[in-house]
């Protein structure tokens, strides 16, 4: 009786350890940017590998913004210091319109130029005020004095 149950512990413990392996790998896997769409003071940035929790994605944002200021040129923000980023996953690719509730992009003169509607994160900024994070889970300020501040 004893030695089944140490195969049993053996396999929960193996079980155990691949799944702590495989959440590991998914979690440090880098952010790709796909693309970036842009139309006036909104951008549309198409990831894969986007961080799964509400800190993560915060974090990744506070520590690529100059990166993406650099590489994108974005934010770009309105005249009254508003802006719009929205963080899309690139799921299936590119497909035609088609599908009900998908979003396209004007900018690509080509029929394969929508995405599925998935989105993860967003950032805000109206007329210059505190920054917004937006996710599935909840919202939170960025407000000037670097404190992230979760909205109730």
């Amino acid at each position: 009786m004893k030695i089944k149950n140490k195969k049993a512990m053996a396999l929960l413990l193996l079980a155990g350890c691949v799944a702590a392996g495989y959440w590991c790998w998914l979690c440090l896997r880098p952010v790709e940017i796909v693309a970036v769409h842009e139309e006036d003071n909104h951008a549309s940035v198409l990831v894969k590998n986007f961080p799964f929790t509400d800190k993560g994605k915060i974090n990744w944002w506070l520590k690529n913004k100059n990166f993406m200021k650099e590489k994108y040129n974005i934010p770009k923000p309105s005249s009254s210091g508003s802006f719009t980023i929205i963080f899309w996953l690139f799921g299936d690719g590119y497909q035609e319109e088609g599908k009900y509730d998908r979003r396209c992009f004007d900018d690509m003169k080509t029929k394969v130029n929508c995405i599925d509607k998935n989105a993860v994160f967003a950032i805000r900024q109206y007329n210059d005020d505190d920054v917004i994070f937006a996710t599935y889970e909840g919202r939170y300020t960025l407000d000037k004095n670097s404190n992230i501040i979760k909205n109730e």
